[in-house]
Formats: C-alpha cells, sequence, structure tokens
C-alpha cells in the first residue's frame, strides 16, 4: 500500500492519501485527544504527542502537528500508523458505548429563520457545490451553521482550521461568492 502526501495551505498540517475511501460519507473533525476517543485510528494518532488535530475527508486524512513540530521527524510516524491502520482493515471508528450520545453541536448556532428558507437553500447549494470541493481538496472541510440578518456562520473544519489564509479564504473568496451570487448576503462568519 502507498500513501501519498500533499501539503496544504496550512503548513501546520499535511494531507495523507490511502488511495481508497476514508469516510463514505460526510467527515469528521478530531480537535482533541478526548474527541479521538471515537475512533481507534485518530486516537492513534494523538498518542504520538505531537499531533494536534486529525480530520477524516471522504479519501485523505490530514494531520496538523503542533507548533515548532518539525513535519520530517513526525510524518514517517504518521505515515506507519496509517499503514498499519489500513492494511490491517481496522475499523474507522469504535463502536458506541451504551447511553453514548453526541452533544448536538448546532445548539450553539443560530438557528435559520424559516422565512429564509430559499435564501439557505441557494447558500447551502453554493458551498456544497463550489467552495466544499475546492476546499477538501486543501485537505479540510467547510460546513454551514446557520443565517441570521444577512449574515452566513460557517465553521472550517480539518487544514482549513487554524490556518494563516483561512480568513482570507472566509472573507475574500466565500463572502464574495455568496453575495454575488445571493444578494441577501451581507456578510460570512467563522463559527
Amino acid at each position: 500500500m502507498i500513501i501519498e502526501t500533499e501539503l496544504t495551505p496550512n503548513p501546520a498540517t499535511i494531507k495523507f492519501l490511502p488511495g481508497r475511501i476514508v469516510m463514505d460519507a460526510g467527515t469528521r473533525d478530531f480537535a482533541d485527544h478526548e474527541e479521538a476517543e471515537a475512533s481507534p485510528l485518530a486516537e492513534a494518532l494523538f498518542g504520538l504527542g505531537d499531533v494536534t488535530g486529525v480530520f477524516f475527508g471522504r479519501d485523505f486524512i490530514s494531520v496538523t502537528a503542533a507548533p515548532g513540530v518539525n513535519w520530517a521527524d513526525l510524518k514517517p510516524d504518521v505515515l506507519s500508523i496509517l499503514l498499519d491502520h489500513f492494511t490491517a482493515d481496522m475499523p474507522l471508528f469504535h463502536a458506541p458505548k451504551a447511553g453514548f450520545s453526541v452533544p448536538a453541536a448546532d445548539d450553539e448556532y443560530p438557528l435559520d429563520d424559516p422565512a429564509d428558507a430559499e435564501i439557505v437553500d441557494q447558500i447551502k447549494e453554493l458551498i456544497e457545490t463550489r467552495v466544499r470541493p475546492a476546499v477538501a481538496n486543501d485537505g479540510g472541510d467547510i460546513v454551514y451553521r446557520g443565517f441570521q440578518r444577512g449574515v452566513v456562520f460557517l465553521q472550517m473544519q480539518g487544514a482549513c482550521s487554524g490556518c494563516p489564509s483561512s480568513s482570507a479564504t472566509l472573507k475574500n473568496g466565500i463572502e464574495q461568492l455568496l453575495k454575488h451570487y445571493v444578494p441577501e448576503v451581507t456578510e460570512v462568519r467563522a463559527a
């Protein structure tokens, strides 16, 4: 098995491509060791000690290194864990424990006004067809979190979370795109 790597716009993050599907549907972002307990792979990567973020995309894994970590030293260890995981055909996630529930992440974001349903549909369509594919190429994802009084709330994940250019991407790229196609949009904010 050969695992390819790609640099991302975030110098702390490398995108690893195992040449197979990682997630059949959706994405998953792990921001710390506690969140990583849901996945044997994410847990192993955080266990290296120098990893501060893991992101699973459709056909890639993005790994973020702690500040000051030299990727030349960390990369062989990450590759070893990924190779072991995929060649052993291990599950991506642990089986859920009885009584375990996932907190609703949407609770902290504004609720969409039903009167804005058509606008929200336009925004989601643009994000899905134009923004997410480009962001995935950079090893990350972007998630719609709400629309309120002209403001679109988006959450950056994976390589895009904490990337030095993510603010510029939101303001100069995504905000301009949404304003162009959806005149009701006045601003885009990171959630």
